[in-house]
């Protein structure tokens, strides 16, 4: 069967930031056949050639543009016209594409209406699993609006042919979470609250919101990171070994692990970074939080009692996503061997920039005394590959692409995150920070004590 992508918004900063750039890296390792074409579909009246010329002007990555060009076709169409739809429809049986899947890189306001005419128009027809439509975070931006643009999309689709992206989930180290865990027995043996004091799992940016202000403001930290990326890391980490490795196994582990999650909104912390009212498109006034530190408790047998933290935040002192599996600590050997600046064991899985696993563990000082320190075993993923790891789109899109939907979101996934974030929203003061150390002393009023943040 030939395979084509057809893409909605080819003229917007994600097919030129990450579209563009993973399927010149996917033609570029022999992963998609010579006969594979990308329709490139958008609203401005343009020949192919003119499209191309500003693709190289927005796109910063090194790519094959003659590659891309000889397996693109540009495609104008008015996305409020049923028409439009169907004369692409057209074009593609006509050029003989009948493994179809249809991106929508648009915002999620206009996801019900390329739905609907996808669907009338032929392009994409429930059950026909030769033809699967893809959208971007966010789905929706609350749970109400959430809810009501799901109910559209099953009108028309079946859940098998939905794909919705969470682009932490083609990361290469949160696919390496669960060989991690179930791989390594002296991981997996002491993987609960007997062995295993915290959790905190941390998206931590630089940058503040630059060009995004006008959607940001709209969302804040807590829908924007909270509700998708970290949650989607928290269920692989606490979630039970599946029945087996299969999408829907494991996305039914991932949902106990949701529905058993509480968040209390007493320890909850919001902030936003001094200048972000100055921000483009942001409001003078705006209550918008850019930071949220979250503190959870799984209400289950293996967990009890075990705190996750959740950190996420713009503005901060660096760019740094992972997981910190802080142990307790070991046995007390007294006089006899002194522990110095010790730390209890701590299993970091890094996530970005950085990829990798590091394990922190005890051992005795060189020398003649008996002195304690702590030594580390680090694995850096991205150092030790061969060729550079993939970006997360190469891999989201060669899932979809085969028919994979192991690293893209269920319905009841995104519903319960929607409904956990939508009971946390709480009337918390917000606090305005200049730098790190403003958070680090409000973590520290509210008795919040996180080792090495």
């Amino acid at each position: 069967m030939k395979k084509a992508i057809v893409i909605f918004g080819s003229t917007g900063n994600l097919m030129y930031k990450k579209l563009i750039p993973a399927m010149h890296q996917l033609f570029n390792k022999g992963l998609l056949s010579n006969d594979f074409q990308i329709f490139a579909v958008a609203r401005k009246r343009q020949s192919k050639e003119a499209y191309i010329l500003n693709a190289k002007k927005n796109v910063k990555d090194v790519v094959d543009w003659e590659r891309i060009s000889n397996h693109l076709t540009y495609v104008i169409c008015d996305l409020n016209k049923k028409d439009d739809y169907i004369a692409l429809k057209q074009k593609i049986h006509h050029d003989g594409y009948d493994d179809v899947s249809v991106y929508l890189a648009l915002p999620p306001t206009l996801f019900p209406m390329v739905a609907k005419y996808a669907s009338e128009s032929g392009l994409i027809r429930k059950g026909d699993y030769s033809k699967q439509i893809v959208f971007e975070k966010p789905f929706g931006e609350d749970l109400k609006s959430a809810r009501m643009i799901n109910r559209e999309l099953w009108k028309y689709f079946d859940e098998k042919q939905i794909y919705r992206i969470d682009h932490y989930l083609g990361k290469e180290m949160i696919q390496n979470i669960l060989v991690v865990r179930f791989a390594n027995i002296v991981f997996s043996n002491s993987w609960d609250n007997r062995a295993i004091e915290s959790i905190t799992i941390m998206a931590k940016e630089e940058e503040g919101v630059m060009a995004r202000g006008g959607y940001y403001d709209k969302v804040g930290a807590l829908k924007d990171m909270l509700q998708s990326h970290l949650l989607q890391m928290a269920a692989l980490i606490l979630m039970q070994k599946p029945e087996s490795f299969s999408s829907e196994a494991i996305k039914n582990e991932k949902m106990k692990v949701f529905e058993h999650l509480q968040f209390h909104s007493t320890d909850l912390i919001l902030g936003q970074y001094q200048g972000y009212r100055q921000a483009e498109k942001v409001a003078s006034d705006s209550t918008t939080e850019t930071f949220v530190y979250a503190k959870a408790y799984l209400n289950d047998e293996r967990w009890q009692g075990v705190p996750i933290h959740f950190i996420t935040g713009k503005k901060l002192n660096e760019k740094r996503s992972e997981i910190i599996i802080q142990f307790k600590d070991g046995m007390d050997f007294g006089e006899f061997f002194p522990k110095l600046n010790h730390k209890s064991n701590r299993l970091i899985i890094k996530v970005a920039p950085q990829e990798g696993v590091e394990f922190e563990f005890s051992v005795k000082e060189p020398g003649l005394t008996n002195n304690i320190h702590m030594a580390k075993l680090d694995y850096c993923h991205n150092c030790n590959a061969l060729e550079n790891t993939p970006e997360a789109y190469e891999r989201l899109l060669l899932e979809i692409f085969n028919h994979q939907q192991t690293l893209f979101t269920r319905w009841d996934e995104i519903e319960k995150t929607w409904e956990l974030v939508h009971h946390l929203k709480s009337s918390s003061p917000m606090m305005i920070y200049e730098s790190y150390d403003d958070i680090i002393a409000m973590l520290n009023e509210k008795g919040v004590n996180i080792h090495d943040l």
